[in-house]
């Protein structure tokens, strides 16, 4: 596509496009006191770094102006699951832990500037 958007959430930097799904750690703009997270819950992400459309890029300092990022939550998900091994020598103790990282899955319904929406092609 040649339409999209670098924005910044959860500490890390993501380039989205309408109409594509991505996980994300974690929302500023969600209510931490919130357990349950549903698929009616809708998100607005304010810090937009890079708005492309086809070849007009505008480059924020450091966010773009009126710029929003409009999508809904699909469903919380967790990441592949990371194993740790901790063993030591001469003492015959092995220790095998893992975890997993809870993630949101979120999509991307639409990118808006000024109030109007960016079409892509």
């Amino acid at each position: 596509m040649n339409t999209y958007a670098i924005i910044d959430t959860g500490g890390k930097q993501l380039r989205v496009e309408p109409g594509r799904f991505y996980d994300v750690c974690d929302f500023t703009s969600l209510n931490k006191n919130t357990k349950k997270v549903d698929s009616t819950t809708k998100i607005v992400i304010h810090r937009v770094l890079l708005i492309r459309q086809n070849s007009i890029i505008n480059i924020g300092s450091p966010w773009v102006k009126n710029a929003i990022v409009k999508g809904r939550i699909l469903h919380p998900c967790s990441s592949k699951k990371i194993i740790v091994h901790k063993m030591r020598s001469k003492k015959k103790t092995r220790i095998k832990k893992g975890y997993r990282k809870n993630l949101i899955r979120f999509i991307v319904d639409s990118i808006c500037m000024d109030g109007k929406e960016v079409l892509y092609l």
